[in-house]
C-alpha cells in the first residue's frame, strides 16, 4: 500500500524580462481556508492556508470591488462546488471498493 503524506508544494520562475511566477500546490487535510470581510477598508478576502504556505486573495487593487471581482469569485464558488462534488462522488467509491475488498 502507498503511503499518502500530506504536504505543500511551492515554486517561483522567475525570467528576464518576465513577471515572476509562484505557484502553489496543497496537499494536505492541514489545510485550513477562511473568508472575511477587512472592515477598515472594506473588502472582502479569501484565504488558503497549511504551515509550509499561505494563498490571501482579495479584490482588485485591494480596492472597491469591480465586475471583474465578482466574476472571478463565480468562478472560485463553481470550481469550489465542483471539486466538493468529486471529492464526495471518490470518497463513496473508495468507501464501497473498501467494503467490498474486506467482504471478499
Amino acid at each position: 500500500m502507498i503511503e499518502h503524506r500530506p504536504y505543500t508544494y511551492v515554486t517561483l520562475s522567475m525570467q528576464p524580462d518576465s513577471t515572476p511566477h509562484v505557484g502553489v500546490s496543497f496537499y494536505t487535510s492541514g489545510l485550513k481556508v477562511r473568508v472575511g470581510l477587512l472592515l477598515s477598508n472594506p473588502r472582502p478576502y479569501l484565504d488558503f492556508t497549511s504551515q509550509e504556505a499561505n494563498v490571501h486573495i482579495s479584490t482588485t487593487g485591494a480596492g472597491p470591488v469591480t465586475e471583474t471581482d465578482l466574476a472571478i469569485a463565480r468562478e472560485i464558488f463553481s470550481a469550489a462546488a465542483r471539486y466538493l462534488a468529486d471529492c464526495e462522488q471518490l470518497h463513496a467509491e473508495q468507501a464501497n471498493k473498501d467494503v467490498g475488498d474486506t467482504a471478499a
